[in-house]
């Protein structure tokens, strides 16, 4: 998978893509979490985060009822929705994540993006995207809107400044349609979307336990034992063999 090698033989990298206003994208996260508490090279490794955008379309700010969103999208009522609805914050209160459905402000996810891949060049991207999921998911914040990302991206840590500058300009908008670019090439069609050391690759929330099987075998694959393909006469320390 060409363009996402890791930076260096010494690390392995994640690429994940993922959007910030997909659950099963913060079940992912959390999921990938458990397992590397579990990795024993856990400390050799890099996360870096991709551009998904589930709505590109989406305006800055979408009104309605959640549980209504999903069952016009879905072709289902409201009943059954708000049943995969309250599934669904089972799911996350099981794996630590609080999602609170009833307060969420859906909108565009551009310049939620955009700051994310500020963070990746200040080094806090894995900060900046957890405050962006957990402003969405669970503090009712409005994803969509320029002052709610950039309040969400300095309370990740960036710089109040650097974020205004990327929110006042195209910052980083080529790098949002090179990740989203490179996700259709490798024929992603949902998030989250995992590539593991540029050459392992999983879709969806995967349990710990799958991710951790998988970490273990990209490791273990960056230096695969010699297999001896002949074995013939030769000379050794006692001698050669007649």
């Amino acid at each position: 998978m060409s363009g996402i090698a890791g930076d260096e033989d010494s690390v392995m990298r994640i690429d994940i893509w993922s959007d910030v206003v997909c659950p099963w994208c913060a079940i992912g996260k959390a999921h990938l979490d458990e397992a590397l508490t579990q990795f024993a090279h856990a400390d050799e490794v890099v996360i870096r985060w991709h551009s998904f955008e589930l709505d590109p379309s989406a305006p800055a700010v979408r009104s309605g009822n959640y549980a209504g969103m999903i069952a016009k999208k879905y072709g289902m009522d409201t009943e059954q929705a708000q049943t995969m609805v309250d599934q669904m914050t089972a799911r996350g209160e099981s794996v630590g994540v609080d999602f609170r459905f009833d307060r969420v402000q859906p909108g565009n996810t551009f310049d939620a993006h955009r700051v994310i891949h500020l963070g990746g060049l200040r080094g806090i991207q894995d900060e900046v995207k957890t405050r962006m999921l957990r402003g969405y998911l669970s503090d009712g914040e409005a994803i969509g809107l320029p002052e709610v990302v950039h309040k969400l991206g300095v309370e990740a840590g960036l710089d109040p400044d650097e974020v205004t500058a990327v929110l006042e300009t195209d910052a980083f908008a080529d790098d949002v349609r090179a990740d989203e670019l490179l996700a259709s090439q490798l024929q992603v069609t949902g998030v989250p979307f995992f590539v593991f050391d540029g050459r392992l690759a999983v879709a969806g929330a995967q349990p710990p336990e799958v991710l951790l099987e998988v970490l273990e075998r990209a490791w273990s694959d960056r230096a695969p034992q010699l297999e001896v393909l002949a074995d013939g006469d030769a000379c050794g320390p006692d001698g050669c063999e007649i």
